[in-house]
């Protein structure tokens, strides 16, 4: 077996990095930090739970099981529940909303600003057939992805943005200024709900077996190195973004004073780039959006290809699910930014407190072992919380429910609901396993 060098390592590091870092991460910490302002700290504390820690949880997750998560999240739930998660979950990172957003942010950003309002639909079209051009190649060779992502595209992308952050220590935009909106009263656990948006513990699920994948595929085979391998390099990751997340959220509390409330923090990150560096700064910032973008893309596809042609039993090829989530990306990027966010929302809401339960319950699996029940009931109650709380968020509201959980349940005006009884469900859930779940299990230990 071969051991991969430090060298390799940190190109691992990178390469997760680049792929995690994209449209998303580019453009909720300016409009946190604007928002949050005196707050900010606070705020980024939570936004980093779930923008950073989350994710590395799910990374190390995934490599604890061998890359084998998908069958695994089959055998602690239900088969049925644990397919449908997972699909609306790639098709979420995939080429329904976060693929589309790196094509779409990054024209908003980089490209818009040049071109004239008459001139801004076909624009669009063009550049976003090239930049699905590019994903499509570099998605085709997914075996390739350390050398041309972590090599290339992240030390050129890191670059820029030391240049930017240097900036923006140096000469401040202005001052900070007070909260606004629900960062005065809560600022954690907005910042914990802003973190969903940017999908990353969502792609660690793809991120990671594309990461195990691709250390296998260097030579590297043993289950124990490369979950070594792989905490080593999230650890990388995590470190990066959060220098990252801190700077762009700086950025965007000394914002206001100066930029005055923008619609989105792409718009806030383009205008502060305009006063730094004047009319480069327009073409520092393209270079910027459309390489964070360009990474996120490709690897996104690819994890999406890689688990619908497992899904299929290999009746549809990997190179025929990357053409179609390419061209349909590529459709639905000319949709419109402010389109997509709206309407990722919902699903994101509904979606991220499953995920967060079963993650966190999968890296206590050596003492759970057999307890199904555990998983089972944490993920039905959580699965209650999560389903209202989308239907809340996409405007579909039950007045007098929300009342009386309102006045029981923990944390439920903040969106957070789901968390005691999530936990109360999986105490619960050893309890019965103690009943049940071991009769089962003797029961399968005598057929084998």
């Amino acid at each position: 077996m071969k051991r991969m060098s430090k060298g390799e390592i940190l190109t691992v590091g990178l390469m997760m990095f680049s792929i995690f870092f994209g449209a998303g991460n580019l453009i909720f910490p300016p409009a946190l930090g604007q928002a949050a302002g005196s707050n900010s700290i606070i705020a980024m504390l939570g936004f980093l739970v779930t923008g950073v820690g989350l994710p590395l949880l799910g990374i190390t997750a995934i490599a604890m099981q061998g890359g084998k998560y998908v069958e695994f999240m089959n055998r602690k739930t239900y088969p049925w529940l644990a397919t449908a998660l997972l699909v609306i979950l790639y098709l979420t990172i995939g080429p329904v909303f976060a693929v589309p957003r790196t094509g779409a942010v990054s024209f908003e950003i980089g490209i818009r600003p040049f071109l004239a309002a008459e001139d801004l639909t076909l624009g669009q079209f063009i550049y976003t057939l090239f930049f699905f051009g590019a994903t499509y190649y570099l998605a085709m060779t997914p075996n390739k992805l350390i050398d041309r992502v972590g090599k290339m595209l992240t030390p050129a992308l890191l670059a820029f943005l030391v240049i930017l952050f240097v900036k923006s220590f140096v000469t401040p935009l202005g001052e900070v200024l007070d909260a606004t909106g629900a960062y005065i009263t809560a600022p954690f656990s907005q910042g914990f709900q802003d973190g969903y948006q940017t999908m990353d513990l969502l792609a660690s699920l793809s991120i990671g077996t594309i990461v195990v994948n691709a250390i296998r595929m260097r030579g590297t085979t043993d289950n124990k190195s490369v979950s070594k391998i792989c905490i080593i390099s999230g650890f990388i990751t995590v470190a990066l973004m959060t220098l990252v997340y801190g700077s762009l959220a700086y950025i965007g509390a000394t914002s206001a004073g100066v930029l005055g409330g923008v619609e989105n923090g792409g718009q806030l990150l383009a205008g502060a780039v305009g006063i730094f560096f004047g009319p480069a700064g327009n073409l520092l910032v393209a270079f910027i959006i459309a390489l964070a973008c360009l990474t996120t893309s490709c690897g996104m596809i690819s994890g999406t290809a890689w688990y619908f042609n497992k899904l299929s039993n290999n009746r549809i090829s990997y190179a025929r699910l990357v053409q179609v989530s390419t061209a349909f990306s590529f459709v639905v990027s000319n949709v419109g930014l402010t389109q997509i966010i709206a309407l990722s929302v919902p699903f994101l809401v509904a979606i991220y407190p499953l995920v967060i339960v079963f993650v966190v319950l999968s890296l206590f699996d050596g003492i759970i072992g057999w307890r199904y029940s555990i998983y089972r009931l944490a993920i039905n109650v959580t699965l209650f919380f999560a389903v209202l709380d989308g239907l809340a968020a996409a405007g579909i509201k039950f007045p007098a429910l929300t009342e009386v959980l309102t006045a029981y349940v923990p944390f439920y005006d903040i969106g957070m609901g789901w968390f005691v009884p999530a936990v109360v469900a999986a105490v619960l859930g050893w309890v019965v396993s103690s009943f049940r779940d071991a009769r089962d299990n003797d029961a399968l230990t005598a057929e084998q």
